[in-house]
């Protein structure tokens, strides 16, 4: 059973079709404006970008402050022997 790819926006526009997108958005926005809409779409991803990288930076920082020595009963697995037999004497 083939597994086909479906892009998530549909297909990707080629040269023909970026062309008229661009086009349309100088009729829309005029010449003047179109640097200024690049430049703080630019702006705005760069902000998504740092914010993101933020984010990332103090979920690690929570997940080191978790201690890798630290283990519960159900991380180590059956007790062993004198485990048990200490524990026997104890409840003795």
């Amino acid at each position: 059973m083939a597994t086909t790819l479906v892009p998530l926006f549909g297909p990707v526009p080629g040269g023909m079709e970026m062309v008229v997108i661009l086009l349309i958005a100088v009729l829309l926005f005029g010449a003047n404006k179109i640097p200024k809409l690049a430049r703080s779409t630019g702006e705005a991803m760069g902000e998504f970008k740092k914010g993101r990288q933020e984010v990332e930076q103090e979920l690690d920082e929570i997940q080191g402050e978790v201690d890798p020595e630290a283990t519960t009963a159900e991380d180590e697995g059956p007790l062993s022997d004198d485990t048990e037999t200490s524990t026997e004497s104890a409840s003795k």
